[in-house]
Parts: C-alpha cells; sequence; structure tokens
C-alpha cells in the first residue's frame, strides 16, 4: 500500500512537470509528500479541497522532547499538529528554503499550487540562501506580507507581488498535485 501511495505521488509530480512552462517553478530544495488519508488532518484537507478555492495552508515541521510534527496553520485560522510516523521521519522532508511552504488552491486560476514561506526578495538581497529568516504570514483574502519589508504577495494569482519595486519577483513555486482532502499532497522542486 505505501509502495503504491509513493508511486502515485511521484506520477502526479511528473505530470505536472511535463504540463508546465519552463522557468515557472523554483529551484530552491523542496520535497514533501503526505498521506492525508492516513492521518485525516482538518486544517491540510481545507486547502487540499477542490472546491475551498482560496484556502491556503502553511506547512512546517518542529519537534519537541525527540518527537517530530508536521504542522499546518490555514488562513483562516485553523491549526493542527501531526506526530510524523516513521517512515514520514525517514522520507527527510525538505519544506522550502527555511521550513515552510504554502499550499492551496487559487481563487483566480486553476490548479494546485504549492510557494516557498520565504520573501524571496529579502532572501536574494541578503543573498542568504542557506538559512533565510525572511517568512510571510497569511491573510483570510489570500494576501503574503513579508514580516521584514511589507512587501505583499497574492496567493491567489500566482504569488505575484502587488508592492514592491523595479526588480522585485514573486513568491517561489513549486511543483504541486493533490489527490484530494483525504488523499495525497506531493510538493518539490524541478529537476
Amino acid at each position: 500500500m505505501r509502495k503504491a501511495a509513493r508511486l502515485l505521488l511521484a506520477a502526479c509530480c511528473m505530470l505536472l512537470s511535463a504540463c508546465q512552462a519552463e522557468g515557472e517553478f523554483s529551484t530552491w530544495p523542496c520535497r514533501f509528500g503526505y498521506d492525508n488519508g492516513l492521518h485525516l488532518d482538518a486544517t491540510l484537507a481545507s486547502a487540499m479541497e477542490y472546491n475551498s478555492r482560496g484556502v491556503f495552508c502553511k506547512i512546517w515541521e518542529s519537534a519537541s522532547g525527540g518527537v517530530a510534527f508536521i504542522n499546518f496553520q490555514n488562513n483562516h485560522g485553523m491549526t493542527s499538529s501531526k506526530e510524523e510516523t516513521a517512515m514520514e521521519r525517514q522520507a527527510s522532508y525538505v519544506l522550502g528554503l527555511n521550513n515552510g511552504i504554502i499550499v492551496g488552491f487559487p481563487s483566480l486560476a486553476d490548479g494546485f499550487v504549492a510557494y516557498d514561506a520565504q520573501c524571496p526578495n529579502c532572501v536574494r538581497a541578503s543573498d542568504n540562501y542557506v538559512n533565510p529568516k525572511f517568512p510571510v504570514t497569511m491573510t483570510s483574502t489570500g494576501i503574503a506580507t513579508c514580516q521584514k519589508c511589507g512587501r505583499k504577495y497574492d496567493l491567489n494569482n500566482g504569488g505575484i507581488i502587488q508592492n514592491g519595486e523595479k526588480g522585485d519577483v514573486g513568491l517561489e513555486k513549486y511543483l504541486a498535485s493533490t489527490t484530494g482532502p483525504q488523499g495525497y499532497i506531493a510538493v518539490g522542486t524541478k529537476r
């Protein structure tokens, strides 16, 4: 069963990469596959539902007392945390540049999307790709705002920047797919 799930996730990512424009996706590191059919996390499911357009979920890892957790927070205030299984710990997730991705179905575009949860303009300005600390926070309307510079990004419209200067870029996007709220989610970097 687990092997079939991994094959399905890999197939979804390959199909996505075959259909997308060159250069649209980030080369920043990201690798995440999660079986929400096993965990039934409502916060994550809210962003994996096609009919819940405009709901986005931030995903990150944490540890407490030697136990690893996957954490979820959507842009409508729901939060949750699930203990990682032994298989998930072995998967060695890479959640973007600094332990955070944002996923969901945008209201202004088709398809499931994933963004890095770091401000790309601050990352580039600092030239810190190893351990950047420029997180974005989400509003209920799907706007992500950098805590450092105040730049705003529209999660519902390809992560484009809403305010900024000439040469600024939108949020980094990753390949992403889902089989639905009680299914699988796969997020990764284009090779």
